[in-house]
């Protein structure tokens, strides 16, 4: 594996064959995606760490979604990768929907895990709200917030590994660059989905409360053609809490779509 430093981004990249990108989400890193690696040999994995977040500093100009799209793009010209299959979680799975509408040519598929459209009112007010806690309060005490409604029952209760991980990955965040990410979520506008013109898998948890199945449906009637599938006794983290079926999900995907 090499990291690399572009756009203001560290990317990690490893593996070769069809290039797929992986985009996290917010608390999240390009560590959100490590479980699902061994199911994905022989394809090449271009796994960012979003401005602001992770490794990567906090930009001086203000975060949002276009600026994520245009730092994107940039970024797979400076790699190589000219058309890929794209992999978003949360946070990720927006700007994937975006980058998929502004270049259709360089999409060759969508994976969506715990999906998400344009916020809410109320989720707008949440958001920013977390971003004052964040700046406030710091990192830890954002984190003990979010696990109690981040993760399944089961996932809460029987697996102390993932409960550490997410905690983890929030409290290595830095705080005013998590603070601009929620703020860059809060401001956000759904993607014209009308230009999507991709395959696309969207897969969430049944208990997954901010991408819940009724979300995942409704992506699905907008994109056509998109296969949903619903993961039991799992929550919003859902790569990780079903680390094994989502990379056979994704891994059965992609290999059926030519790049």
């Amino acid at each position: 594996m090499t990291s690399v430093q572009v756009r203001g981004m560290t990317i990690d990249s490893e593996g070769e064959g069809p290039p797929i990108v992986m985009l996290h989400g917010l608390g999240g890193t390009s560590n959100s995606f490590q479980p699902m690696v061994p199911a994905l040999a022989g394809f090449r994995l271009v796994r960012p760490d979003l401005p602001g977040a992770g490794r990567s500093p906090t930009p001086a100009q203000k975060i949002t979604v276009g600026l994520l799209v245009d730092a994107l793009a940039d970024a797979a010209d400076h790699l190589g990768v000219d058309r890929a299959h794209v992999v978003g979680h949360s946070f990720g799975t927006l700007i994937a929907q975006h980058i998929a509408a502004r270049h259709p040519d360089r999409v060759a598929s969508l994976t969506l895990f715990g999906p998400i459209l344009e916020p809410q009112d109320a989720a707008r007010e949440r958001l920013r709200a977390r971003a004052a806690a964040a700046r406030q309060q710091g990192m830890a005490a954002v984190a003990d917030q979010l696990i109690g409604s981040a993760l399944a029952t089961a996932t809460a209760g029987e697996n102390p590994v993932v409960v550490a991980f997410v905690r983890e990955s929030h409290m290595r965040q830095d705080a005013e660059g998590f603070a601009r990410s929620c703020e860059a979520l809060g401001q956000a506008e759904k993607a014209d989905h009308r230009l999507i013109d991709c395959p696309a898998l969207i897969v969430t948890g049944d208990e997954d409360a901010v991408g819940p199945p009724s979300i995942a449906q409704e992506l699905a009637d907008k994109i056509g053609g998109a296969k949903t599938v619903i993961l039991n006794r799992c929550g919003h983290w859902t790569p990780v809490e079903k680390s094994k079926e989502c990379g056979r999900l994704l891994s059965e995907f992609v290999r059926g779509i030519p790049i």
